[in-house]
């Protein structure tokens, strides 16, 4: 059984719309996140991002696989959605730091 860091596990089974204070627990304060060619910075930007891309596009994402490779964690997820193509598999690379994600790049 596949068993996730605690604020990856987090990540993928919080709220699109997780409160400022949760967020927190999950993403150091300066975390960066690159999806779909956009970077956001800070908590602020990271919740507002979550919110815009749910609210676009209405998905859930299933970790199936993890690999660790030094500082990165990387976990393959099944995507699906009310997208075209649905579901699909996406990467997603995570660094974390003091157990919160300082890092996400999605794709």
């Amino acid at each position: 059984m596949m068993t996730l860091p605690p604020a990856i596990a987090a990540y993928f089974k919080s709220a699109h719309d997780l409160p400022p204070e949760q967020l927190a627990a999950i993403f150091a304060e300066d975390a960066q996140v690159h999806d779909e060619k956009q970077d956001y910075h800070g908590l602020d930007t990271i919740r507002q991002w979550r919110i815009a891309a749910y609210a676009a596009t209405q998905f859930a994402a299933r970790p199936l696989a993890l690999r660790e490779e030094g500082a990165e964690f990387l976990v393959t997820a099944e995507v699906s959605g009310t997208f075209p193509g649905s579901p699909i598999m996406l990467a997603h690379r995570f660094v974390l730091k003091d157990g919160r994600i300082t890092d996400l790049e999605i794709g």
